[in-house]
């Protein structure tokens, strides 16, 4: 009997259980090697889970919506038609942990942004011609009844995203059965905004009512994890304040270029950490870790409450017109669920902007396998006495860096801060050189 179990997969480092969004296969479908059976829900991100054997899909043991510890059985695979039943009584006989004559089936995962032709984790390939889709447009067209063959992919590579979906739905061509609001516009200037209030078809936004207990979701279960995980750490803070006259400045002469204040911002940390390699490394138990990169990561909310912090890698190399375009291509990605795991893990220094929010300064939670974060406040005008004597009006923003004290002291913090302090403020246009 050649009979496989699929297991929920680990899709990040601080993953232990995983969510189905939604099964592209059906019980008795065939597969392929390589094609993608499952979507699952990690603490991240939504991502393809491929299968590595040939077969049909004989029974499922998770089913959508529901979660699963990481290494537990979600599926059966039988690679004979014969074998569906065999599976079928073996998985309600004794279950899928005493299913001793199967043997474990390796996966891949992805995330959703396809590519043709490359080789997936596992060493299979994604197959010629066949049908990419992301989650939210499969989960649309099922909603939908739109036929996803009938469409031309519209994302990369020919891929098809939700917007294909509602505008062939829209047209009439197929019937909809339930309303679809369009997606909100993804902000490029503001420096880490929070989405616009929306209802994601992947992952539904649950209304509070008064005396309800709403379960987390999640991303939410992640960030609360890593928070726990923070408090063993001894930490210290230190606050600065800068001028932002010449950055302000800056900012409004190359921002119809698409330049963000989240890259400016990014860039200044980057650039300055170069200066400062204690500050870009973190703890470990055999002692300080100096990272080779600087990679920034940068805190931003989402749909459904949790919070993620895609990376600008290699911030301090990259010049500030190609930062702005990767930072607008992480942060809709972001909020479609599609980094890849190198987007939101790699970061060896994090930034958190509530300055949107008129906030003028508070503290930052140290994220786990980092050595500080920076909390930055609103920038406003504030009187001050001028080098002259005099009082002048100048804008100001209120940061707050909060350190690993195992390996960052006080006196480290704080003239790494005033080295940022004097880029900002008397030499902001090195930022596009």
């Amino acid at each position: 009997m050649s009979i496989h179990e699929v297991f929920m997969p680990a899709l990040s480092s601080t993953m232990t259980e995983g969510k189905i969004v939604s099964w592209v296969k059906s019980p008795g479908d065939k597969v392929e090697k390589g094609e993608t059976v499952v979507v699952v829900e990690s603490d991240k991100a939504d991502m393809d889970v491929e299968t590595f054997y040939e077969g049909f899909l004989a029974h499922i043991i998770v089913e959508a919506g529901e979660t699963a510890p990481v290494g537990s059985a979600i599926a059966f695979i039988a690679e004979t038609e014969a074998e569906i039943e065999q599976a079928k009584s073996l998985a309600n006989s004794s279950g899928a942990a005493a299913a001793t004559t199967s043997s474990p089936e390796p996966i891949a995962a992805t995330t959703s942004v396809a590519t043709p032709a490359l080789a997936s984790q596992n060493g299979s390939n994604h197959k010629e011609g066949r049908l990419v889709a992301s989650p939210r447009a499969r989960k649309l067209a099922k909603e939908l009844k739109v036929d996803l063959t009938t469409l031309q992919g519209s994302g990369p590579h020919g891929r098809i995203v939700a917007e294909d979906v509602e505008a062939l739905s829209n047209k009439g061509k197929q019937p909809a059965t339930a309303p679809v609001a369009p997606p909100a516009p993804v902000p490029t200037s503001a420096p880490v905004a929070p989405p616009a209030p929306r209802t994601p078809a992947s992952t539904p936004v649950v209304a509070a009512v008064p005396g309800q207990i709403v379960p987390l979701t999640t991303f939410q279960n992640a960030v609360v994890r890593n928070m726990v995980a923070t408090i063993s750490v001894p930490v210290f803070r230190v606050g600065y304040t800068i001028t932002t006259d010449g950055l302000d400045k800056l900012y409004k002469q190359i921002k119809s270029k698409g330049v963000t204040m989240t890259a400016l911002l990014a860039k200044a940390v980057a650039v300055t950490l170069q200066k400062h390699p204690l500050l870009n490394a973190s703890y470990s138990d055999q002692g300080i870790v100096y990272h080779s990169d600087i990679n920034i990561s940068v805190a931003v909310a989402m749909d459904d409450g949790g919070l993620i912090t895609p990376v600008l890698q290699n911030a301090d190399a990259v010049d500030i017109y190609s930062l702005s375009r990767t930072w607008k291509s992480l942060v809709e990605r972001a909020r479609a669920k599609q980094l890849q795991p190198q987007e939101y893990n790699s970061g060896t220094f994090t930034l958190s902007n509530l300055g949107m929010f008129g906030v003028d300064k508070f503290d930052a939670i140290l994220p786990p396998g980092q050595g500080s974060i920076l909390a930055i406040g609103a920038s406003r005008p504030q009187v001050v006495a001028t080098p002259d004597g005099l009082f002048g009006v100048r804008q100001q923003m209120q940061v707050n860096i909060t350190s690993d004290h195992r390996i960052i002291y006080g006196a480290h913090a704080a003239a790494f801060l005033q080295d940022l302090a004097k880029l900002i403020e008397t030499n902001p246009q090195s930022l596009t050189m």
